[in-house]
């Protein structure tokens, strides 16, 4: 099976989005998914799509809604509020990838 690639944006691409991808990692880890994850500020989402080709993006920050790739929000990750529901939803979209 193919890595999935996520991509995790926040606001400035440090702290906030190495938490996130760490918990996305360990996640996909869990459920036996292989990933692939790179970082961007929410400012660099749209030439980041262009030569990372995501899967999947998660945010902390507002991001476009016509990205044409199914987004998450990962406020959860940072909140511990209704991050197993993150997860599962998570999960869910990288299994359901070919």
């Amino acid at each position: 099976m193919a890595k999935k690639r996520v991509l995790v944006a926040c606001g400035t691409a440090i702290a906030t989005a190495t938490h996130v991808a760490h918990t996305i990692m360990e996640t996909a880890k869990a459920a036996g998914i292989e990933v692939e994850i790179s970082q961007c500020k929410a400012s660099e989402i749209r030439g980041k799509i262009q030569t990372f080709t995501p899967h999947i993006i998660v945010h902390t920050t507002p991001v476009p809604s016509d990205l044409g790739v199914p987004t998450f929000l990962g406020v959860p990750f940072l909140s511990g509020i209704g991050m197993d529901k993150l997860k599962a939803d998570i999960i869910a979209a990288l299994k359901a990838i070919p």
